[in-house]
């Protein structure tokens, strides 16, 4: 069944891309598919670990905003503070990791909802990027960019590559591990999931971490793309990274969900916003179109439910 749910999603994405094909000069081409390669990485992560919060019956509003602030963190500590694009890294990541534990925490073991947890740490994460960054986007330099130039031979990107295989691990680590199916049962009944002997809050916790640390390497992506980091980046991203985990078949009242489904709905919007892009359409148009897509997503997720 989820064979076919997915062979209908490739069907779609062939179906956009023939249509943007026809409907502009240079979208069928190299330049373009290189273009959204290099896009790909930021919301493929976000996207992965939404997915994984969705099922177990959350929602992670923050990314976005830990994103830019991962980014922000990176970034100061390269150009004011001189250490090492690796000793960056690590403080990125592990600040947001951090910020991501204490979400977890207080929407499993302190039973407040996700959605208020996150929404506050979306504004409060965002804050702390503009003091960070003096609200200025900072130019980091040419030495990070090497993450997101193509492999000479191969063609995609080091970012691109990583993304690929954190699609896998989490395939793999939901659909055949037993970690990933206490996710599935934890958000399909936690009740029931407690009674069989599985401790939701600890796990809950996890999901929420591994959330926060892919937030962290889309922000990393971000900021090999541009080569500086911006406390603007991600504005909105949580949305994007909703829809496509609910086009790929993951539901939004937990329970249910695939990565790899999830990684085709971030190919769907990747090639529409480039389509949209490609035939000129402006920004407001391009946020209705989006709004629709995420609005016919919702619509979709209750269809499959009910059948």
């Amino acid at each position: 069944m989820q064979f076919v749910k997915n062979y209908f999603l490739i069907i779609v994405l062939v179906l956009l891309v023939l249509f943007f094909s026809l409907q502009t000069n240079n979208f069928f081409s190299l330049i373009t598919l290189s273009t959204i390669l290099s896009q790909l990485p930021a919301l493929t992560f976000v996207a992965v670990g939404m997915t994984l919060v969705l099922i177990v019956g959350g929602i992670d509003l923050s990314v976005g905003s830990l994103m830019a602030l991962c980014s922000a963190v990176i970034g100061i500590l390269i150009v004011q503070s001189g250490l090492s694009f690796t000793l960056a890294i690590f403080c990125g990541l592990s600040l947001v990791c951090i910020v991501g534990a204490a979400s977890g925490y207080l929407s499993s073991y302190l039973k407040l909802p996700s959605f208020i947890v996150t929404l506050g740490v979306l504004e409060a994460a965002r804050g702390l990027a503009y003091v960070i960054s003096d609200s200025q986007t900072m130019y980091v330099g040419a030495s990070v960019q090497g993450l997101t130039d193509p492999i000479d031979g191969i063609g995609i990107s080091i970012m691109m590559l990583l993304a690929f295989a954190v699609v896998i691990v989490a395939h793999g680590m939901l659909n055949y591990t037993v970690f990933g199916r206490q996710l599935i049962a934890i958000g399909s009944n936690k009740k029931a999931a407690l009674m069989s002997g599985i401790t939701p809050d600890p796990r809950v916790l996890v999901v929420f971490v591994i959330s926060a640390s892919l937030a962290g390497l889309a922000g990393l992506a971000n900021l090999s793309y541009l080569g500086s980091s911006d406390p603007n980046a991600g504005i909105g991203l949580e949305l994007s990274a909703i829809a496509a985990a609910v086009i790929g078949g993951t539901s939004l009242m937990g329970g249910r969900g695939t990565v790899l489904g999830t990684f085709i709905g971030v190919l769907i919007i990747a090639v529409l916003d480039s389509g949209l892009a490609q035939m000129g359409m402006s920004e407001p148009a391009k946020r209705i179109i989006t709004g629709a897509v995420i609005v016919m997503a919702v619509l979709l997720d209750k269809w499959r439910a009910k059948h």
